[in-house]
């Protein structure tokens, strides 16, 4: 097989032999290429529309990924919000016991102190009020508002102490107050001799009183004008039926000729106490109560004492 070439460059025409099986060889490797050519690309542009096909599906791994780490971080704050909460409300409880226990500490003060109910009410919310302004209102964060707890919670301790110290002070003035004589031993009566010098009813000779005489309706209560311990009740000599108390700071009260007792020696008795009742025993001319105030064994005038309220 004769093939003719020509040559532009050459100007000249030409002509070369070539034998079909050289001529379907070349034929041959020619289509082999253009063959594995197609293959490759074939190969290639599978591949590529698998990446693409894959995609999707790794989109959707990385947001369920994305999905379940969001749901252990709000599981987390949960657990933790919880917690917080958990504990507010047992400080809380703490703060309520304390407020409940300052304001029984509150009425017992105003009941020790003797002041007015009805200004100290601790029963009540404090009065509070004010303008409203809607500039600048902001509301309260919470990390503010658990320090402010915190603060309140300490103010709370350290109030709560020394309402502690102050109820005991004042229970142990008001104690003692009660254990220095004051006041009327009866409730009604009239003084019928005083203390001092006089003339003795029975001899009409000059004697001294140690006491005051009060008359007044016979078995009228007899009351004890001090807190203190009873050292003698019963009959003694001309003072007929006696009841003596002994108090605080070296102070002595003797109530004589009553007609009936209710105490004992030993026995512990408040200012206010029934003690006995007005009589006429031991040397009497009548119902009367003898009231004798003694300051460290010696005699003084009880009429300061009765004076005092």
């Amino acid at each position: 097989m004769k093939v003719i070439v020509l040559s532009k460059l050459c100007h000249k025409t030409g002509s070369r032999s070539f034998s079909i099986a050289s001529l379907a060889g070349a034929l041959f490797i020619m289509l082999a290429a253009v063959a594995g050519g197609s293959l490759w690309l074939g190969y290639e542009l599978g591949r590529g529309e698998g990446d693409i096909a894959a995609e999707p599906d790794q989109s959707d791994a990385v947001l369920e990924s994305l999905l379940k780490e969001q749901q252990a971080l709000l599981d987390d704050t949960r657990q933790t919000t919880q917690e917080h909460l958990d504990a507010l409300a047992i400080q809380l409880g703490e703060m309520q016991s304390s407020i409940m226990r300052l304001d029984a500490l509150g009425e017992r003060l105003t009941e020790v102190a003797e002041l007015d109910t009805e200004e100290f009410d601790f029963s009540a919310p404090p009065a509070r009020g004010g303008i409203e302004t809607p500039e600048g209102i902001e509301s309260v964060e919470l990390s503010e508002l658990l320090a402010e707890m915190s603060q309140l919670s300490k103010a709370l301790d350290d109030r709560e102490q020394k309402f502690d110290l102050l109820a005991n002070l004042m229970a142990s003035s008001k104690v003692q107050d009660d254990m220095v004589p004051r006041g009327r031993p009866v409730a009604k009566g009239w003084i019928s001799s005083r203390y001092g010098t006089r003339k003795d009813p029975f001899t009409g000779k000059k004697a001294f009183h140690h006491g005051v005489d009060i008359a007044g309706k016979k078995n009228s209560e007899v009351t004890a004008v001090a807190s203190g311990l009873v050292i003698w009740a019963g009959k003694k000599s001309d003072f007929g039926y006696l009841v003596e108390i002994k108090h605080a700071d070296g102070y002595t009260t003797k109530y004589a000729h009553n007609s009936k007792i209710f105490v004992k020696a030993g026995d512990l008795v408040k200012r206010g106490d029934v003690v006995a009742l007005m009589g006429s025993s031991g040397r009497s001319t009548g119902p009367h109560l003898h009231f004798e105030v003694a300051r460290n064994g010696k005699t003084i005038n009880p009429i300061k004492v009765l004076k005092k309220k």
